[in-house]
């Protein structure tokens, strides 16, 4: 099993030839400062490693007087040499959340865990072969207290059959809908909106693409819904997934993608699917701040040479609310360049 980053309670009594490793902002005068202090502009890198290895478990907290800072300060990871980020993401989307906003939820791979969300947890496996750097930036205008732990394990030789981990953020402020907004629907209008196709995902808010061979293994998506609309509940808007460039998988509707049902109006987790925001009101309800997560664990989807996920912003993208996501897949290197990272006041939340 020399070099395998098999993990899991499964695979918990297997032994491995492994050797565990830290790095941690740990006060090395032996005090009790145990943070880096990340000042506006500045970029450090947490840790930069050589293989073979895996990280196999990152922690981070922080601490700021700005507001919606997790949406300024900006992750990014490389593996074997990659010349552009193969994570790029707000830090607070990563971990699962985004509208600059932390609350207590859990997951399987992800965390934010008390006090009020800020124990930040990923524990997705993250190979690498040759080498591997973590690096943060803050982008914001004012400095940041933060903490952090990133576990790796090193091994004698390469895992076989192993890509690297990647996520990509993306953001839409606001998606461009065709419905009405503040006035009532005549029996016509209604008609024609539960009708009007949308059979090739034109205008779909784009969730993730990329091109190679890999698999998808899920994201977080926010809603922020911000105007009054002829129909208020966000959902609707079906999955569409081009796998290999063939629209592959069609969906029934953005609350079913995420498993649960009817315009739900709860926060609820479990393991590969939930929701972590609702602000919605009895006299409102889904107005607001909305966050959901969905995580193929189990079912990860494959791709060969490339895939798109999306979904629509309501029913054949009726909708015009603000859309932001992270997604998690796995992939060979190279990986295509990602689209640059919007600037500060184009990912803020509303």
């Amino acid at each position: 099993m020399s070099g395998s980053v098999l993990g899991g309670l499964g695979n918990l009594a297997t032994l491995r030839d492994a050797t565990r490793g830290r790095v941690s902002s740990w006060d090395e005068k032996g005090g009790n400062l145990d943070f880096w202090m990340l000042h506006p502009g500045e970029t450090r890198t947490l840790a930069e490693l050589t293989g073979p290895g895996s990280v196999r478990h990152i922690w981070m907290t922080t601490m700021s007087r700005e507001d919606a800072y997790l949406r300024k300060v900006v992750l990014r990871m490389f593996w074997d040499g990659a010349v552009t980020p193969c994570v790029e993401a707000p830090l607070g989307d990563f971990f699962g959340i985004g509208h600059g906003m932390m609350a207590d939820f859990w997951s399987l791979p992800l965390t934010m865990s008390p006090r009020d969300g800020r124990g930040f947890n990923c524990f997705f496996p993250m190979p690498y072969s040759q080498d591997g750097r973590i690096e943060i930036t803050n982008e914001g205008d004012r400095r940041m207290m933060l903490y952090f732990y990133v576990d790796y394990e090193t091994y004698e030789k390469p895992a076989a059959d192993q890509a690297c981990f990647h996520a990509q953020f993306r953001v839409e402020q606001p998606t461009q809908g065709w419905g009405k907004t503040g006035t009532a629907h005549t029996a016509d209008e209604r008609a024609e909106y539960w009708q009007r196709p949308n059979l090739e995902g034109d205008g779909n808010y784009t969730i993730l693409e990329a091109k190679g061979r890999g698999h998808y293994v899920g994201c977080n998506l926010n809603i922020d819904v911000f105007e009054k609309q002829q129909n208020d509940w966000y959902g609707e808007g079906d999955d569409m997934i081009w796998i290999d460039g063939k629209l592959a998988i069609r969906g029934t509707g953005t609350e079913d993608y995420f498993n649960t049902a009817f315009s739900p109006e709860t926060v609820f987790c479990t393991p590969f699917h939930g929701i972590t925001v609702y602000e919605g009101t009895p006299e409102w309800p889904w107005s607001g701040k909305n966050s959901m997560y969905r995580f193929h664990i189990e079912d990860p989807i494959h791709f060969r040479e490339s895939i798109k996920v999306t979904i629509e912003h309501g029913h054949a993208n009726d909708l015009s609310n603000d859309y932001s996501s992270t997604a998690y897949w796995y992939q060979l290197e190279p990986h295509a360049p990602p689209k640059p990272m919007p600037d500060v006041a184009s990912r803020l939340p509303r």
